[in-house]
């Protein structure tokens, strides 16, 4: 995917101003209004939406523009969720050059649909595929997403006369206030059917259950959203699909603790391995285990740090590190022999 500071064409350190006056002449040089190109137009608008936010740039600067990961779902992209959305790039192009693109038949996409998805602090480790099952709005086979049915013919809205638009006027005690909007009969479309299609009664959608696979990428954490594009509610007659937005929570089956990408775990030791020193095998969550080394002396609570042995990072660079705590164990029953050997290291002064 192109970078968001490619897009605008601004260095990663760019201020707002910076960001803000290279999306004016982008938007200006773009908008279909003035000949450019819709799909070129959103990304300079999706560019400037996250990179104007201190939040979401400082999201998209750790994680990326796909957010944790930067594989692919079953179709289609995903990432994290900058927030859901959803704007007229008209209402954006007015607010910076003061005017509209003027009443337009634009089709709006369907919903977003938002799941939450559990999985397990052992399985973050790596990448995991997953399969859910969901209940959406899907293109309707039977009219091809149009709504009519299939022997009716498409006449011109009676309403707005093809217009797509209609004028509403409103008393206030200032006086009349009229204002153009989308006429509700015809849905902006400009034309009707004479017939609804009788499977969808119109919406050129129905409901039905659909199983969707994605991966949720290592390190991912709780509360962290990945985002498949196209996977949500489809559009009304033929619309684009919304996006599928799916909550991770990690639930903790081990017995590491996790802060971001580090792991804590605490390891006891015997008196003699901490009085003598020597070496201890520390299991990670891969499987495998790597040997600790303890030296003579150590006190109990001295806490090591593996490098790179923690969880990967989602941006796919490096892994964070495990801090192993050493906690040096007091027997409750001792044989004769080891009292008396500890009677002799306290008549020592040990």
């Amino acid at each position: 995917m192109e970078d968001y500071y490619k897009i605008l064409g601004v260095s990663r350190d760019a201020s707002k101003d910076e960001i803000k006056k290279a999306y004016r002449k982008l938007a200006h040089k773009h908008h279909p209004d003035k000949g450019g190109d819709e799909n070129t137009f959103k990304k300079i608008s999706e560019a400037y939406h996250v990179l104007s936010s201190d939040k979401k740039r400082s999201d998209y600067d750790r994680y990326g523009r796909s957010g944790p990961g930067s594989g692919a779902g079953a179709q289609g992209g995903y990432g994290f969720s900058h927030g859901g959305f959803d704007f007229d790039f008209g209402d954006i192009f007015e607010e910076f050059f003061g005017f509209g693109r003027g009443p337009r038949r634009r089709k709006r996409k369907g919903e977003d649909i938002a799941v939450r998805v559990a999985t397990k602090l052992s399985k973050v480790i790596q990448d995991e595929e997953k399969t859910i099952n969901i209940s959406k709005l899907v293109f309707c086979k039977q009219c091809q997403g149009k709504g009519s049915a299939p022997e009716a013919q498409i006449k011109t809205c009676a309403t707005c006369g093809g217009k797509g638009k209609v004028k509403k006027e409103t008393g206030t005690f200032l006086g009349a206030f009229a204002q153009i909007i989308t006429c509700q009969d015809c849905e902006g479309e400009g034309s009707v059917p004479e017939k609804k299609c009788s499977a969808c009664m119109g919406e050129g959608r129905v409901k039905k259950n659909e199983k969707i696979s994605f991966t949720v990428p290592a390190g991912v954490d709780s509360g962290q959203t990945l985002r498949i594009q196209g996977k949500g509610n489809a559009g009304r007659k033929g619309s684009p699909a919304g996006d599928l937005l799916i909550e991770i929570y990690v639930e903790n089956d081990t017995d590491f603790e996790r802060k971001g990408v580090d792991l804590y775990f605490t390891r006891k030791i015997n008196f003699s391995e901490a009085v003598l020193g020597g070496k201890i095998d520390i299991k990670l969550l891969t499987g495998k285990s790597v040997s600790l080394k303890i030296p003579s002396g150590t006190p109990s609570g001295k806490v090591f740090r593996l490098s790179g042995k923690g969880l990967p990072r989602v941006s796919g660079y490096g892994q964070g590190d495990l801090y192993v705590a050493v906690e040096v164990a007091v027997p409750r029953k001792l044989t004769r022999k080891q009292k008396e050997i500890l009677e002799e290291l306290k008549k020592e002064g040990v």
